[in-house]
């Protein structure tokens, strides 16, 4: 049996309940579909006030420095942001800004995002990718964006969006399969 592969998911939502949350766990789920994963989840909301009043990392508590090391160590990222006046959260970048600035070279990265509308469908290349390019981190070729109509009280109803997610994992899987340990990250 092979090692699983460490999934560090982060969703850039403050407010429950949330979309971006729903979008971020089946994302997840379906990795789970087609890889060996142990994920952890970091819900923005949770630690929100902490890292909006640090200037640096050396003011944060820490179980905020303990998410902050699980985000350096993922061997994959899955990444989603809500998106606010055409791009992500001021408090969701602001986390990266605490990030290593080497700590993500070469991780995988699957974008995700969540709007009102498929207005804000560009955010996921215009705004995310930039982000992890700057870190250098392989995002990922297929990104999973979502509007408000792909979800029923918080529940995706959408068959699209469930084909989507179903696409990104699976084109996810074969980087990791068969030279899993050559693409885990020594901890």
């Amino acid at each position: 049996m092979s090692k699983p592969i460490k999934v560090v998911a982060v969703t850039g939502s403050t407010f429950r309940p949330s979309r971006t949350l729903v979008l971020t766990q089946a994302i997840v789920a379906e990795l789970g579909q087609h890889l060996p994963i142990q994920s952890h989840l970091i819900e923005l909301g949770d630690i929100a006030r902490a890292v909006g009043g640090a200037l640096s990392r050396k003011e944060l508590p820490e179980t905020v420095e303990h998410e902050l090391r699980a985000i350096e160590s993922a061997d994959l990222l899955v990444v989603a942001a809500p998106v606010y006046r055409g791009t992500y959260p001021g408090q969701f970048k602001h986390l990266f800004d605490l990030i290593d600035q080497n700590a993500l070279i070469d991780t995988p990265v699957l974008l995700a995002a969540t709007g009102g509308s498929e207005r804000h469908a560009l955010v996921l290349d215009h705004q995310l990718r930039p982000l992890f390019s700057f870190f250098q981190s392989l995002t990922l070729p297929i990104g999973v964006y979502a509007s408000e109509s792909d979800f029923d009280n918080y529940q995706i109803s959408s068959e699209a969006l469930k084909a989507r997610i179903r696409l990104a994992a699976e084109r996810a899987a074969p980087l990791f399969a068969g030279n899993a340990a050559e693409l885990l990250k020594i901890a």
